[in-house]
């Protein structure tokens, strides 16, 4: 340590910190400007959902994640051949096509398959020129009374597990769960050696 009274060397007290500091002033602004930027889309976009095309039910890749389910980025060829929609026609309907997506599980094919006919039943097609309708367009009174859908449209729901409660009965008490694990576990343990001494055996009883 420096003794007496001197100058502190090298003092660092030219930060400049108000050249650093960041301000939000214009959060309020950002909100409005994005509220009304919404409120032009869907206006623009009518009379398509405002939050974009259908999207299907997927589950999480990692080992932490794949008990959850969320929305992919488009439904498998596969899933559109079985709910009968044409792959080329999904896109001009509000359906979202991963052509790389695959199936790995026949539970998600059907949930997507299903997902998809819900939505073709709800479907309502507009015509490419007013009064000029084409095969597959919806008829005059089902365009009438259609609305634009806003916010969410089929959220995808997260199931919980049900639990069920079961009363605990005296052989559920009696019952041993270390010493029946331990004892498992030198089965297993000796499982080679037993199959071997047992085929021995075998040899000795056909002599």
């Amino acid at each position: 340590m420096v003794k007496h009274n001197n100058v502190v060397p090298s003092g660092h007290f030219r930060k400049h910190w108000q050249n650093y500091v960041k301000t939000w002033f214009n959060q309020p602004a950002r909100k409005t400007r994005r509220r009304i930027a919404r409120q032009k889309k869907a206006v623009k976009i009518f009379p398509r959902p405002t939050t974009g095309p259908l999207r299907p039910i997927v589950h999480g890749q990692t080992l932490k994640y794949n008990m959850k389910v969320r929305a992919g980025r488009g439904f498998s060829l596969e899933e559109l051949k079985a709910a009968g929609i044409p792959k080329k026609l999904a896109p001009t309907i509000g359906i979202a096509v991963d052509h790389r997506r695959r199936n790995r599980s026949l539970e998600g094919l059907q949930t997507n398959v299903q997902r998809l006919k819900t939505f073709k039943a709800k479907l309502v097609v507009f015509p490419r020129r007013a009064r000029k309708f084409k095969a597959g367009d919806s008829a005059p009174e089902e365009l009438a009374t259609a609305t634009q859908v806003q916010g969410p449209y089929m959220p995808i729901a997260r199931e919980k597990p049900s639990v069920e409660l079961v009363k605990v009965t005296d052989e559920m008490k009696s019952f041993k769960a270390y010493d029946k694990l331990r004892v498992e576990r030198v089965n297993k343990r000796h499982v080679g050696v037993r199959m071997k001494k047992a085929a021995e055996a075998e040899k000795e009883e056909k002599k």
